[in-house]
């Protein structure tokens, strides 16, 4: 009796019910429809000029929906009626195809030079999955330009007979993949998902003889598709637009390969360091602000060591290299001159050039030279890496950085966790081309020569407000026992902002219990004092009481790109690939 008892329950607890639509749906179909059972193409028209904002919608566009919406829901390629009923109209709302919450063309200005853009960077683009032992290859590199990535790092070595080139992350038991299929790899998926030109930055651990064999791999690979400057130093970089489909070269010029190895030798790779993530998403990007591991046992690895001596990119002596084609390759030289951070930061009149530091180099520069760093990036590149000891591949806030106008966040685009999905909720903007144009207030200087101080204190420009009715998807996309074994799943979305610290916070709805489509129709403002880099954070979780609460999806989006009005928001996964199904339906008023 009892198995049987347990056996009704099952059924009965798991049955999926539709959601009525929210009564803000119904307040809308009942006004615009004017109290009749149908909406017209002409009153959906004035639904998505006043409460949409889509002043530039046409009624050609409302016909268009209502057509396919008609045919989608009810199979008729020819129908009597041209009008919506109340379901009709929900879904079309609810429809993350037909009504998402951010566009998907490239809309931005892409006349400006590179250095006044935000750049979707990775971080040891070859790297499978840890720092330390994983595989190297052309896989993750071709997923990450699939994705829109346009700064792709490749360290490159000799290989063991020294006398061809590899790619591995060097040091470590990472297995080698071959420059040349990387090269080929870029070539041939580099503008799949964005026409705009991609960076190769090389870390560069060659003889001049390889440096030539590099040269020679390098341009027979990419053809006329390089871009090589006309002059040894740019004055100023070109602009996106110029470099349509174009591969860009990015490393340190060539210089006596010993000094070079000399300099790597300092590095120590021998810490044992506890894992920084310590739960299944990551930890709270408002959780770490300065880093509290000691700088000393951080390897910190490749790349600072090698900067401490660095040559001027334009000096004499370099223009005696023995590796001349290779030196005419680098179209944006890397490095900095000899001297601290201060000297580092140093804007030159008649060149541009690329400065990289590590997350915690970039937090200590920002503490006593902030507004340096910003002035540094209106004109030149600043590009953050991972500190060294991140092993498995883990991310780091990449706020920091854009708050001071860096353009290059490099991020372990394999890894996972919250400061990932802010990195990709940043490039869904600009029609996710891979390039955002970064706000004006970061590039301009004021009348006193003063620039945009970060630690400033601002006061609130405006307020976004948000709704989150309901949600729907799970049943599709999750097996009925994922979340619980006996009843349906409890459910509550937490949702908040990333952004500048004073603007940063997470507030969450109540819980819905045992429902797979619920309902929370609650509502949230959010002061917004930088609202330019203000992210909007969504997660859905469903709680458990004996343990930890279970992911049920999570998105990012860029406050400045969300339409307002009724939006249905699709969720992705912890690798932030995105759910067929799984969608929230919510609103978004700026005031």
């Amino acid at each position: 009796m009892g198995s049987y008892r347990m056996c009704v329950c099952f059924t009965r607890k798991f049955k999926v019910t539709e959601a009525a639509p929210p009564t803000d749906v119904k307040d809308a179909f009942n006004r615009y429809a004017e109290g009749g059972p149908h909406m017209t193409a002409e009153q959906l028209h004035r639904f998505l000029v006043d409460v949409q904002g889509q002043g530039f919608a046409t009624k050609g566009d409302a016909e268009g929906i209502v057509q396919q919406l008609l045919q989608k829901r009810h199979h008729m390629a020819k129908f009597r009626r041209h009008a919506l009923t109340l379901d009709d109209f929900h879904h079309y709302l609810f429809s993350a195809d037909l009504n998402p919450p951010i566009g998907d063309q490239v809309h931005h200005d892409m006349t400006a030079p590179l250095s006044d853009y935000f750049i979707y960077t990775g971080h040891n683009s070859y790297l499978t999955g840890n720092q330390l032992s994983s595989d190297c290859s052309d896989v993750p590199i071709i997923k990450a330009l699939k994705r829109g990535v346009r700064v792709v790092e490749l360290d490159i070595w000799p290989n063991s007979t020294k006398d061809d080139v590899h790619v591995l992350h060097g040091r470590t038991l990472t297995t080698p993949v071959e420059l040349i299929k990387c090269l080929k790899s870029i070539k041939e998926h580099a503008f799949s998902a964005s026409p705009y030109p991609v960076v190769i930055t090389l870390e560069d651990h060659l003889t001049p003889d390889l440096q030539a064999k590099v040269a020679q791999m390098v341009t027979q690979t990419f053809g006329k598709m390089l871009f090589c400057p006309d002059s040894e130093c740019l004055k100023e970089l070109p602009t996106p637009e110029k470099l349509k489909y174009r591969i860009i070269i990015s490393t340190k010029p060539p210089k006596e390969y010993l000094e070079v190895e000399s300099n790597k030798r300092k590095m120590n790779n021998s810490h044992n360091v506890k894992e920084s993530d310590d739960d299944a998403w990551g930890k709270e990007p408002a959780e770490l602000t300065v880093d509290q591991e000691d700088d000393k046992t951080d390897s910190d690895a490749s790349e600072n060591n090698q900067d401490n001596e660095e040559t001027d990119a334009c000096e004499p002596e370099v223009r005696l290299s023995r590796a001349p084609a290779y030196k005419h390759l680098i179209a944006i030289h890397a490095g900095k001159p000899k001297g601290g951070l201060k000297e580092g930061l140093k804007v030159e009149p008649d060149k541009v050039r690329r400065l990289s530091l590590s997350e915690q180099a970039l937090e200590k520069a920002t503490m006593s030279h902030g507004t340096d760093v910003v002035r540094f990036t209106q004109k030149n590149i600043l590009r953050i890496y991972p500190k060294g000891t991140r092993f498995n591949s883990s991310n780091y806030k990449p706020l920091i950085g854009w708050m001071h106008g860096a353009q290059m966040v490099a991020f372990n685009m394999q890894g996972y966790g919250r400061y990932l999905w802010l990195m990709h909720g940043m490039f869904r903007s600009n029609g996710g081309c891979g390039y955002v144009k970064k706000p004006d207030f970061l590039m301009n200087v004021n009348p006193d020569g003063s620039v945009f101080n970060p630690k400033a204190d601002l006061p609130v420009k405006k307020t976004l407000k948000v709704k989150v009715y309901m949600g729907d998807g799970w049943h599709l996309d999750f097996k009925q026992t994922h979340f619980d074994l006996y009843s349906p799943p409890d459910f509550y979305t937490r949702v908040g902002i990333a952004g500048v610290p004073a603007d940063e916070i997470m507030k969450k709805t109540k819980k819905k219990e045992d429902d797979w489509t619920p309902v929370w129709d609650e509502e949230f403002a959010f002061p917004l004092r930088v609202p330019e880099l203000a992210l909007l954070r969504v997660e859905v979780h469903e709680y458990d009481m004996s343990e930890r609460d279970d992911f049920a999806g999570q998105t990012c989006l860029p406050v400045s790109e969300l339409k307002p009005g009724i939006r249905a928001v699709p969720l992705f996964n912890r690798k932030g690939e995105k759910f067929n199904s799984v969608r929230l339906l919510m609103l978004f008023e700026f005031i």
